[in-house]
C-alpha cells in the first residue's frame, strides 16, 4: 500500500445518509466532550449535550480551548433525554444505552443507520432508574483487565466505529 504525502487527501469515506446520533448525558470534563466533537466531525454525527453540563460550549470557551474544528460538528443542547429523543425524531432509530454495567455487549447486536447512543455523565454513567427501565436498550463494551471503566471518549469512539463499521459506512473509502 503507498502513502500519498504530496497532497492534503485524507482517507474519507461518504457520509450516511442516516447518520447515528451521539448523546450525551450531563458530561462533566470539557476535553472529553471537545474530543467526542471532534469525533462527531470526523464521522458526521450529530452531537447532542443532554441537560446541566460541566462547563460552558459559548464561542469564548470553545475558542479558548482550542476547538477549531467546533464549526464542523452539528451540536444540539436539550433540557433531558426525552426532549433529545424527540428532537432526533421517529424514525426507525434505535436508542442504545451504554454502561459499563451492561450484561449484552455492542458486539452482540445489530446497529442501523440512525441509531442514537446514549453515554452518560463520567463519574457515575447513566442513571440506575433509567438503565433499569430500558434494561433492553442497555449495551456495554467487554473488557479483559479489572478496569470499572473506559475513558468516555474512549468509549464513544468504540462504539461509534463499531455502528459504522457494522453498516458498511466505512467501506469504500478513499483518498479525498
Amino acid at each position: 500500500m503507498s502513502v500519498d504525502t504530496s497532497s492534503e487527501a485524507r482517507l474519507r469515506a461518504s457520509q450516511l445518509q442516516a447518520p447515528f446520533h451521539v448523546v450525551l448525558l450531563e458530561p462533566e470534563i470539557p476535553p472529553n466532550t471537545g474530543n467526542i466533537a471532534r469525533l462527531c466531525a470526523a464521522t458526521g454525527s450529530p452531537l447532542h449535550l443532554v441537560g446541566k453540563l460541566g462547563f460552558s460550549i459559548d464561542e469564548h470557551a470553545v475558542r479558548r480551548a482550542g476547538l477549531d474544528y467546533w464549526h464542523l460538528v452539528q451540536v444540539h443542547t436539550h433540557t433531558d433525554l426525552a426532549s433529545a429523543e424527540t428532537a432526533i425524531g421517529a424514525r426507525p432509530a434505535r436508542t442504545w444505552l451504554l454502561s459499563g454495567k451492561a450484561s449484552r455487549s455492542v458486539y452482540e447486536v445489530a446497529f442501523s443507520p440512525g441509531d442514537v447512543l446514549v453515554f452518560g455523565k463520567e463519574s457515575v454513567g447513566l442513571p440506575a432508574a433509567l438503565l433499569a427501565k430500558r434494561s433492553e436498550q442497555v449495551l456495554g463494551i467487554p473488557t479483559i483487565g479489572a478496569v470499572r471503566s473506559l475513558n468516555l471518549a474512549n468509549s464513544v469512539s468504540i462504539v461509534l466505529f463499531e455502528a459504522l463499521r457494522q453498516v458498511g459506512a466505512l467501506s469504500g473509502a478513499a483518498l479525498r
